[in-house]
């Protein structure tokens, strides 16, 4: 069974099963909570899996600024909706989102998951190397490339694709990208699921990571998930996130970038139960 709701306050989201423990998912930057559905679907049968679109992005309210803390409030409003603590899933964008959360409303939290990324300031270029070759984060280029794409002129999805392909080289990347592609309710025209002239404005907002307040913690299960050729989770990262979030464990899965989950499906929706199970003893 799904459910859908939206509506212009609150945070869209779409539910997955019908029952057992909650578990919620929020997407990184230029994502939405359909994003999660594999993984969703392979939970759904003993879980109610609820996938939200963070402001900007996907259904949800479009805002006047990126912040952290505001996207957190937003979410700790629609967990306190469900009468219950969940364990949260949140991965880059998403993940600071959750751990800003779980710093400052940890009575909603059963666990958290964080997806590669880290409590840390990021550089402007955006994933961090110590290699001088290793190509800078695109997201600006990725903006830059959907807003130049002609709307009016589209006339189908594959256009879109063609017109992106030399900012993203990267197949998945697109297809990833163009999830936030969508008819006019018309059937008339294209638009963009994104507010991307605010993401372009204050892109350099979502490298930071708030202060949290003084000798904030989050005491319960942390998994720490790191894709092994990503370079967002470095071992330096370490001890600021062992201070903040305690019971961490840290997870690093082969052959996977900054897109975990998308890149090993199955091995990430392995690692996620085996934790589940943990939490849920």
């Amino acid at each position: 069974m799904t459910e859908q709701r939206e509506n212009d306050e609150r945070l869209a989201a779409r539910t997955l099963g019908e029952a057992g423990p909650r578990v919620v998912f929020v997407h990184g930057l230029f994502g939405q909570g359909k994003n999660w559905t594999t993984i969703a679907k392979g939970l759904a049968d003993d879980h109610r899996v609820t996938l939200l679109d963070l402001p900007n992005h996907g259904h949800s309210p479009w805002t006047e600024r990126v912040d952290y803390v505001d996207m957190a409030q937003l979410l700790a409003a629609e967990l306190a909706s469900y009468g219950e603590p969940v364990t949260l899933v949140g991965h880059s964008m998403g993940g600071k989102v959750a751990m800003q959360l779980a710093l400052r409303r940890p009575e909603l939290l059963r666990a958290l998951v964080v997806v590669d990324i880290a409590p840390v300031e990021y550089p402007l270029q955006g994933g961090r190397t110590e290699d001088p070759d290793e190509e800078a984060s695109p997201f600006a280029a990725f903006i830059a490339a959907m807003r130049e794409v002609d709307l009016a002129a589209l006339e189908s999805r594959a256009d879109a694709d063609a017109a992106l392909r030399a900012a993203v080289p990267s197949r998945m990347v697109r297809s990833f990208l163009l999830q936030s592609l969508s008819r006019e309710d018309s059937g008339e025209g294209w638009r963009w699921r994104l507010n991307l002239e605010l993401l372009e404005r204050d892109l350099g907002e979502l490298r930071g990571f708030p202060e949290p307040p003084p000798g904030a913690t989050f005491d319960g299960l942390v998994l720490w998930v790191g894709g092994a050729n990503s370079h967002y989770v470095l071992p330096e990262d370490r001890p600021v996130m062992d201070a903040l979030f305690p019971s961490t464990r840290l997870v690093k899965i082969k052959n996977a970038g900054h897109w975990v989950h998308s890149e090993q499906p199955e091995v990430f929706l392995e690692t996620l139960r085996r934790f589940l199970d943990q939490v849920e003893e």
